[in-house]
């Protein structure tokens, strides 16, 4: 008996279902006129075909074999999906109010323990209005705003849940080297001295509790001394759990990086003077000065979080210039630039725009593009997942109908982990 295709069909589903067998997608091709691969390459007329999750293959249409029953997009610029190296999108959300703002916590000003995990809501619809733009990684957490607020992670702008999303969790801790920190009361900084005195006094209690646990896990043969039982007892006890500390000792292992806020010249040479007393790794997150403090940065060799573009420059941003990136890429420094964190709506710039404003005053193209794709990615220790386009890397892509620096265009298809999240193309 010969059934009709879609009784097949249906039974071929039936059966999948009922052995719970999870049904695999169809490869995706993407086709361009142009392809931004910010590995080094630029490809006119390219192919880029992603097979489950990752890139499978890349090179000139026609040259590139099509998979069988593959899903295909055609757009005019594909580039791989952004990075923004800093935002708290996810804790902070779109509307501006109470309870979608849980990007800072002012019960205390060191709460290093305080983790992004715990606070992150990946169905924000400003997690969907940044990726909306061809963001598909995301590096939040914690705002600027007390000496030390809490911990970040990285996460793919999907899903339903954290897990779904996350990354990297605990990828750094953030810390804040500005007037926003300082504040009244016994228990808060006033000046810049006493942020600097908390910290050091927060770390070298954090060097102490890292001896104590290395000591406990490498103990030294027992002794004919004069001890007795108890004291022996006492020895082998576990060291009690403090994550406060546990959390400053991941940095001091190099587990875990430092994001420093500061903007001023002066907070910025704290933040390296604070790195090179205990021998941990920063990142200097806004840092508008950075262009006063190229040399010093430099010989630092650390890492410069910029702040986007079009940051208002008043207060302690006020010396910002727009010719920043570019002094910091000319110097060899590595920097990315970001969306950022602002207290009005949307609470975040956007990472596109930003790179297009830098452009504009002295940045390289290729440069530009690269400060929100695979530089972010370099900082953020995932460059090899994300970043670029190579095979092997996982398949984030952003879709574009025109130049993607250009305020005209429009992001037309957004691709992560090899499925179409958004889509105005065919």
């Amino acid at each position: 008996m010969i059934f009709p295709r879609s009784k097949v069909a249906l039974a071929i589903l039936g059966l999948a279902l009922s052995c719970n067998i999870v049904m695999a997608e169809p490869p995706l091709v993407v086709q361009a006129k142009r392809v931004l691969t910010a590995a080094g390459q630029t490809i006119e007329n390219g192919t880029v075909v992603c097979v489950d999750d990752k890139i499978t293959a890349i090179g000139k249409t026609g040259e590139v074999a099509v998979p069988d029953g593959a899903t295909i997009l055609k757009c005019e610029v594909l580039m791989p999906g952004l990075v923004d190296v800093r935002t708290c999108a996810g804790l902070s959300g779109i509307l501006n109010v109470k309870q979608d703002s849980d990007q800072l916590e002012h019960s205390s000003p060191l709460q290093p323990e305080l983790r992004a995990i715990d606070a992150y809501n990946p169905r924000e619809e400003l997690v969907d209005y940044i990726r909306s733009f061809g963001v598909t990684t995301i590096h939040t957490g914690h705002a600027p705003g007390e000496l030390m607020s809490g911990q970040t992670l990285i996460a793919k702008t999907i899903g339903n849940t954290i897990e779904e999303a996350l990354m990297v969790d605990g990828r750094a801790i953030a810390a804040t080297l500005a007037e926003a920190s300082s504040k009244s009361g016994k228990a808060s900084p006033g000046t810049r001295g006493k942020q600097m005195a908390m910290l050091r006094a927060l770390f070298i209690e954090a060097q102490e509790f890292q001896t104590k646990q290395i000591a406990k896990s490498n103990p030294k043969p027992a002794e004919s001394s004069g001890k007795d039982n108890k004291e022996k007892e006492k020895e082998r006890e576990p060291i009690a759990r403090n994550l406060r500390l546990e959390s400053l000792a991941a940095i001091l292992a190099g587990k875990k990086a430092l994001l420093i806020t500061a903007d001023r010249a002066q907070d910025i040479a704290s933040a390296i003077r604070l790195a090179e007393e205990f021998k941990i790794r920063i990142w200097l997150d806004s840092a508008a000065e950075s262009h006063l403090m190229i040399p010093q940065i430099k010989a630092a060799g650390v890492s410069v979080l910029l702040h986007p573009s079009m940051a208002r420059a008043s207060g302690e941003k006020e010396n910002q210039s727009f010719q920043s990136a570019s002094k910091l890429h000319a110097a060899g420094i590595p920097f990315a630039i970001q969306g950022g964190f602002e207290a009005y709506v949307p609470k975040v710039r956007v990472v596109l725009f930003e790179a297009a404003i830098a452009a504009a005053h002295g940045l390289n193209y290729d440069a530009a593009i690269e400060s929100i794709t695979i530089s972010p990615a370099r900082i953020l220790g995932i460059q090899d997942r994300v970043g670029s386009l190579k095979v092997g890397k996982d398949a984030d892509l952003a879709l574009y109908d025109g130049d993607p620096l250009e305020y005209t265009t429009h992001c037309v298809g957004v691709v992560i982990d090899g499925k179409v999240v958004s889509s105005l193309v065919r």
